[in-house]
C-alpha cells in the first residue's frame, strides 16, 4: 500500500504515485542564513574542505495523485457506486504533490522531505550550476534551507527538467492550467463569438464613388485662383533662353536639321551646275587665239 513520504500515513487505494527523478548521490550541506535578496552562493558550502557538509543522501522526486470523489455523483445510488464501470464518473479532477525526498542510500531511510509547493522551495546557486538550496520541512511543521550539490552537471540538468515539468503538471508556470497524468481534461466553455451579418437590408443601396470626379471639378470651379496662383510660384523660375519647344514652334530654340540629300538628287544638281558653266568657265579656250583656229 502507497504511504504519504511525509507523514507515513497510507494513501486511499486509487493512488497513484511515480518517481520523476532519481540521483543515487546528492552532497547536502548546512547553509548559512539568506544575507542577499539576490540568492545564495554555493562557494562558501565547499569551504575549508567541505566542512559545512552534513550528509550524503539519495534523491527522489515523487510525485502523488490522490483522485477527489465528485460531490455530485457521491448522493447517486450504492449500487452506481459500487460498479467498477462507474468508478471513472465519480471522479472528475486529482490533488497531485511533488515532494523532494532525501534517503539514506544504505537503507532508504527518510533524511528529510521538501514538499514542492512553489518555486521558491528549491533555488539555484547564483555561481554554480550543480548546488540548490532547498526548503526542507521537518516534524511540527518547521522548516530549514539545505544546500545540496550533484556531482555532475548532466545529474543537476536532468533534475532541473524534472522541477519544470512538475511545475507545469501543478500549475506553477500557467496558473489555472494544471494536468495531471491520466487525468482526462474538462470539456472547456467555448464562448460564442458574434457574428457579424454584412448583407444588405431592405431599402439598402451602396454609393460607389469611381474617380472623385464631381468633388475634383467642384474643386477646380472653386480654387481655380488658388491653383494659378501656386502654378505661378511654382514656376516662378523661368528656363532659360533657347529651351523652347521648336517643333511647336514656340521660343528661340534650335529648328530641326533638314534631312540628307538623296543620292539622285545629287546627281541632278551636277547635272545642271554643268550646263550653266561655259567652256571658257570649264577650261577650253575658243578664242582667236585658239588651237583649232
Amino acid at each position: 500500500m502507497n504511504t504519504d513520504p511525509t507523514t507515513g500515513q497510507p494513501l486511499p487505494p486509487d493512488a497513484i504515485q511515480r518517481i520523476l527523478f532519481i540521483a543515487p548521490k546528492v552532497h547536502i550541506y548546512q547553509i548559512p542564513p539568506l544575507s542577499s535578496t539576490k540568492g545564495y552562493s554555493a562557494a562558501s558550502w565547499t569551504a575549508n574542505n567541505n566542512q559545512r557538509q552534513i550528509f550524503t543522501a539519495r534523491l527522489r522526486i515523487l510525485e502523488t495523485a490522490i483522485p477527489i470523489p465528485n460531490p455530485t455523483a457521491a448522493g447517486a445510488g450504492a449500487g452506481a457506486s459500487s460498479s467498477p464501470l462507474n468508478s471513472s464518473a465519480t471522479t472528475s479532477s486529482e490533488k497531485v504533490t511533488t515532494t523532494l525526498l532525501l534517503e539514506d542510500p544504505s537503507n532508504g531511510a527518510l533524511f528529510a522531505a521538501a514538499p514542492y509547493n512553489a518555486a521558491a522551495a528549491v533555488e539555484q546557486a547564483l555561481d554554480s550550476s550543480r548546488f540548490f538550496a532547498v526548503r526542507v520541512v521537518g516534524d511540527g511543521g518547521r522548516k530549514a534551507v539545505l544546500g545540496m550539490g550533484f556531482e555532475e552537471r548532466s545529474e543537476a540538468f536532468d533534475f532541473s527538467i524534472a522541477l519544470q515539468d512538475a511545475r507545469r503538471v501543478l500549475g506553477m508556470e500557467n496558473p489555472g492550467a494544471a494536468a495531471a497524468p491520466g487525468r482526462k481534461p474538462q470539456p472547456e466553455a467555448k464562448k460564442a463569438e458574434e457574428k457579424r451579418d454584412f448583407s444588405l437590408k431592405e431599402g439598402e443601396m451602396i454609393t460607389v464613388n469611381i474617380g472623385g470626379r464631381g468633388r475634383r471639378g467642384r474643386s477646380a470651379e472653386d480654387g481655380g485662383g488658388r491653383e494659378g496662383k501656386e502654378e505661378a510660384a511654382l514656376y516662378s523660375i523661368r528656363p532659360p533662353p533657347g529651351s523652347g519647344n521648336a517643333s511647336t514652334g514656340s521660343g528661340a530654340g534650335m529648328p530641326f536639321l533638314p534631312p540628307p540629300p538623296s543620292a539622285r538628287e545629287v546627281k541632278e544638281e551636277r547635272r545642271r551646275s554643268r550646263q550653266n558653266f561655259s567652256p571658257q568657265d570649264l577650261g577650253f579656250d575658243d578664242g582667236e587665239f585658239g588651237e583649232f583656229q
